[in-house]
């Protein structure tokens, strides 16, 4: 009889993750927001997720750089057309890969044109409908005069250009918040993230972990 019992229990069990929602989280802002401290500690409240960063990726990238003999800066032409692309393209691969093994998949990334983009987001909510799973943007909305001391502050190489020719990179940047992405019926599609103080950051913290383990239960 427990044998019947285990069944009907692991059946139960199989039922449940199959009504249950997975969700690929994408936090995104314009670089120095503060998108890497903010996913790491929502990475780490959170239950059954994996961390995913495309700065990863940034070791691969300078060969390519290296490789043609070319400058390294991310804000070049060269960056846009022959790596930018393939960055953002491998690190979503990975996402829905590991989504068949785990609840929430995060990734830390700008996705500044991907976010703003209406036939990008309807491709990929339709690739993660394959996988059972939702999409969650989270905006990091930061003044840009915090922005640019976080750069100088952290100091990297990456950010080298950006400073140095702070008016023009400022201007190809877009700090509004993607409220296209917005759906009323919908509660965590796009969640906005204060981080200008202390105070934003703790406010922000505790509400959005409040939405996602409230709508992933």
């Amino acid at each position: 009889m427990n044998y019947y019992l285990n069944k009907l229990y692991l059946y139960g069990i199989e039922k449940l993750k199959e009504k249950k929602m997975k969700k690929l989280i994408l936090v995104t802002s314009p670089p120095g927001c503060g998108k890497t401290y903010v996913s790491k500690q929502l990475a780490k409240q959170l239950k059954h997720v994996v961390y995913l960063d495309k700065d990863t990726l940034i070791p691969l990238s300078k060969q390519i750089f290296v490789a043609a003999d070319e400058e390294y800066n991310r804000s070049s032409d060269f960056f846009e057309k022959y790596i930018r692309n393939y960055e953002y393209e491998t690190i979503v691969d990975l996402a829905l890969e590991a989504l068949e093994y785990d609840d929430i998949v995060l990734i830390n990334a700008p996705f500044k044109e991907e976010i703003r983009n209406e036939n990008y987001i309807q491709n990929l909510k339709n690739r993660l409908k394959e996988k059972n799973a939702s999409l969650v943007v989270i905006w990091i909305e930061t003044t840009m005069e915090v922005c640019k001391q976080r750069m100088i502050a952290r100091n990297s190489d990456r950010d080298t250009w950006k400073i140095a020719n702070w008016d023009e990179y400022i201007a190809g940047e877009n700090f509004d918040i993607p409220s296209a992405l917005d759906d009323p019926k919908v509660i965590d599609d796009l969640l906005i993230f204060k981080n200008s103080s202390d105070e934003e950051y703790n406010k922000s913290m505790g509400k959005i972990i409040d939405i996602l383990e409230e709508t992933t239960k």
